[in-house]
């Protein structure tokens, strides 16, 4: 189970890095923009600095044409680093850019994955990463559970190493649905963590707990008081 961060705020990188098992994190162009205009090559650097190299950073083409994008994979793995997973959308010209740069033994995560055909596809193509858009399909009519659940199997009925990165998420319980149809992975904003985590009855429970033990042992008072 891989928990990714779907930002390049690096205030965000840095607090839940610091909080989450953090496995990665993953770009693309629309969210680059709620940055502005940033130096983007120093700013990814900086972002694989407080992730470390183990962890997976996904970071995705702008070319429309097959071209483009394999030079845009090209420039990325040159300028912030040769392990980043480079993200393709799963259309005509990202499929054939994909057979491409798996053939140059580069890391890919195909993405923008709305439908089974588009992943078993992608997944023929050599893609490491499946990033099917959860909450999009949701709105779109198409049952996000069903699609994330039949990839899973698929990849498990031939064996294969691809993984599901699944995106696009409104709410907690999307995350949880996704975990549980199969994807090994799933990328969120920051405020989903932020609502999971502080949810007010967390709030309540420990303050609760610590109001029972201080009217024991005293206010101010914690375990390591009692050396």
């Amino acid at each position: 189970m891989e928990f990714l961060l779907d930002t390049v705020h690096i205030d965000d990188i840095k607090k839940y890095a610091g909080i989450i098992p953090l496995s990665g994190v993953t770009s693309n162009p629309s969210i680059v923009k709620k940055e502005g205009k940033i130096d983007f090559f120093n700013h990814m650097r900086a972002i694989r600095q407080i992730i470390g190299m183990d962890a997976t950073f996904h970071i995705q083409v702008v070319g429309q044409t097959t071209e483009a994008m394999i030079t845009d994979a090209h420039t990325i793995l040159e300028n912030v680093d040769d392990h980043v997973f480079i993200k393709i959308p799963t259309n005509e010209a990202g499929l054939a850019a994909i057979k491409q740069l798996k053939q140059e033994g580069v890391n890919v995560t195909a993405t923008a994955i709305y439908t089974k055909f588009q992943g078993y596809l992608a997944m023929a193509a050599g893609a490491d990463y499946l990033a099917p858009y959860y909450n999009r399909m949701v709105n779109m009519n198409i049952n996000a559970d069903e699609v994330i659940g039949e990839l899973a199997a698929q990849i498990c009925r031939e064996g294969r190493s691809t993984k599901i990165l699944a995106a696009s998420f409104h709410t907690v319980q999307q995350v949880n649905s996704a975990f549980e149809m199969g994807a090994q992975a799933a990328t969120m904003s920051a405020d989903i963590f932020k609502t999971a985590l502080t949810a007010p009855a967390i709030g309540a429970a420990v303050k609760d707990f610590t109001t029972d033990w201080e009217s024991i042992y005293g206010v101010g008072t914690t375990v390591n008081s009692l050396k």
